[in-house]
């Protein structure tokens, strides 16, 4: 039985825990620090929190918010969002952060990447990519929540974010963000197939079964947002999580 990671992601705006549809429309879900709590008694292998409007209104992290999540937070807690330099990097780590998720500052500053892999260790440095397909089906790149395509093509960027010392891909489609449509898989298998880090599938996720055929396809670890935030079709606001129980069941001892 080989076990996994399963993430809750979990996005802020105004320090209010929203959730979007394609990064879009922006929905109120609660308070993040709640939400936390919560997550702590489900015993979740680990935690992502994305400021979804700092790099927009180009201002730094949150840190008191940010401080006050990591007083809470009983497992690994990864923060993204408004990075754009070591400083902020070794300040998020003070304050008790594990890893950072960065990704608009890398479409024009790999040396950022390239440095702070190297004082901090690859290990807790992330790459973030969101992806999105036009009407012909040509994958690009984009930046600043969605809103900014860069030029480099989509596979020619992740190798060289490889290269510049990422230690890990966190991989978020765009089009599938908040859809239940399941993961992309074959972008994540693509995207396996070219880089030796561990790969974090995002955007999509409608049941237990998308975190085993995703994994199957070279994701080394699972993240959902609406997934862990919503029950039913209704979308009443729920913080959950499966059992460690029944992610062996229907993922685990499958692997």
């Amino acid at each position: 039985m080989r076990r996994t990671r399963v993430i809750p992601v979990l996005t802020l705006q105004n320090e209010k825990l929203v959730k979007t549809i394609r990064f879009k429309n922006p929905t109120y879900i609660g308070d993040p620090i709640n939400a936390v709590k919560i997550f702590n008694e489900k015993e979740v292998d680990e935690i992502v929190i994305l400021d979804i409007t700092a790099t927009k209104e180009k201002r730094q992290p949150n840190y008191k918010k940010i401080e006050e999540i990591a007083e809470e937070a009983f497992m690994p807690f990864a923060y993204g969002g408004g990075i754009t330099s070591l400083n902020q990097i070794e300040h998020l780590f003070k304050l008790g952060i594990e890893k950072v998720v960065i990704n608009s500052a890398l479409a024009t500053n790999l040396n950022l990447l390239r440095e702070a892999s190297n004082i901090f260790g690859s290990q807790s440095i992330v790459a973030s990519i969101d992806v999105k397909k036009n009407w012909l089906g040509k994958l690009s790149v984009y930046t600043n929540s969605g809103s900014e395509k860069i030029n480099l093509p989509l596979f020619e960027y992740v190798k060289k974010l490889e290269e510049n010392g990422a230690g890990e891909l966190f991989i978020n489609s765009i089009d599938l963000d908040g859809t239940y449509l399941g993961y992309d898989n074959a972008l994540i298998k693509n995207i396996s197939e070219l880089v030796d880090i561990p790969i974090i599938a995002c955007g999509g996720a409608s049941k237990i079964t998308d975190f085993y055929e995703v994994m199957q396809h070279g994701a080394s670890a699972v993240a959902a947002g609406s997934l862990f935030v919503y029950q039913g079709a209704q979308k009443g606001i729920l913080i959950n999580y499966p059992t460690q129980e029944k992610l062996a069941e229907e993922v685990y001892k499958k692997l």
